[in-house]
């Protein structure tokens, strides 16, 4: 279930309505005349079953509601209504697999956003990858993998494919070029201070390591591994039921190889560069293709379950 908030100018209010009723997705309308101050005008609330919530909200937005109000998309967690139930019933398709297009690209929006937070996570996360290599400890190798915040961005260039925004495309882009590039810059210095005060020797770097050493060894595996992941987190995201993206972020080997990187940089183990370079490229080019893959899938059967409502809406209309 889907509750929406609208706050609409006066002129546009009977349109709205209009797109809601006599809808059997929607379950409950009101209209609080006079009461939205800026813009003047009403505030219309609506509960509707969440699969039909991207036809609805494309047809609020053609109105111009975009431009001239508002349109505020919340979740309903727990509801108690005959009418909500057959709201569900009568709208095609399952309300924990439907996407709402708008809630997903405003959190790729939101979190692909290039500000000193997300700076701060991914050279905190590089800075634990690179401890976790010279260790050898795996543990710290998972602790650097939750960390590290790239997945949604790595997401959003897939979204930004699908549904062709390119200010999404270019915005994630950035923010990852730049994310890690400062966190292998910062763990770079932060490895030459430690060589130059003898905490960390060459051996540490280039020697045997059994727990870590798939870092700088890609292979097919680690393409497999990162279609596998991004796939089910793509769908954590997507879905109403979300619990997969702590799997996504301990499978894929992002952010130990940004640590890796920075770790041959400082000591000079060309192999080591060469070789997590390669790990994070297949890295995020497979999760970046499997991210467009689950959207487009998921964006084409949503399309037809959408054919199928509005042939059941006017068969019933008829």
């Amino acid at each position: 279930m889907q509750h929406l908030r609208i706050t609409s100018p006066a002129h546009l209010t009977d349109q709205v309505l209009a797109v809601f009723a006599g809808d059997p997705a929607v379950s409950h309308l009101a209209v609080l005349r006079g009461a939205s101050l800026e813009p003047v005008g009403d505030i219309v609330l609506a509960d509707l079953a969440r699969e039909a919530a991207n036809e609805l909200i494309d047809r609020l937005i053609g109105l111009g509601l975009a431009e001239h109000g508002g349109i505020h998309i919340e979740p309903v967690t727990t509801w108690v209504s005959r009418a909500g139930l057959a709201a569900e019933r009568h709208t095609p398709g399952s309300s924990a697999d439907a996407v709402v297009w708008a809630d997903v690209t405003q959190r790729a929006y939101e979190e692909s956003e290039l500000n000193w937070t997300y700076l701060s996570f991914m050279t905190l996360a590089t800075l634990l990858a690179s401890v976790a290599i010279v260790v050898d400890s795996q543990v710290l190798v998972i602790g650097a993998m939750v960390l590290g915040p790239e997945f949604v961005p790595i997401a959003a260039l897939g979204l930004a494919s699908v549904r062709r925004r390119g200010t999404l495309f270019a915005r994630a882009a950035r923010t990852l070029l730049v994310g890690f590039g400062v966190g292998i810059a910062v763990t770079t210095l932060a490895a030459l201070a430690a060589r130059a005060s003898g905490w960390v020797v060459t051996s540490d770097v280039t020697g045997e390591r059994p727990g870590t050493g798939f870092i700088y060894a890609p292979d097919k595996w680690s393409f497999i591994v990162a279609l596998i992941a991004a796939a089910a987190g793509v769908l954590s995201l997507t879905s109403a039921k979300v619990g997969g993206l702590s799997g996504v972020f301990i499978s894929v080997t992002t952010v130990p190889a940004a640590g890796n990187i920075a770790l041959g940089i400082a000591f000079g183990a060309a192999d080591e560069v060469w070789g997590s370079v390669l790990q994070l490229a297949l890295n995020v080019s497979g999760m970046v293709l499997a991210g467009w893959g689950t959207l487009a899938l998921q964006q084409r059967v949503w399309s037809r379950k959408a054919l199928v409502r509005q042939r059941l809406l006017s068969r019933d209309g008829g």
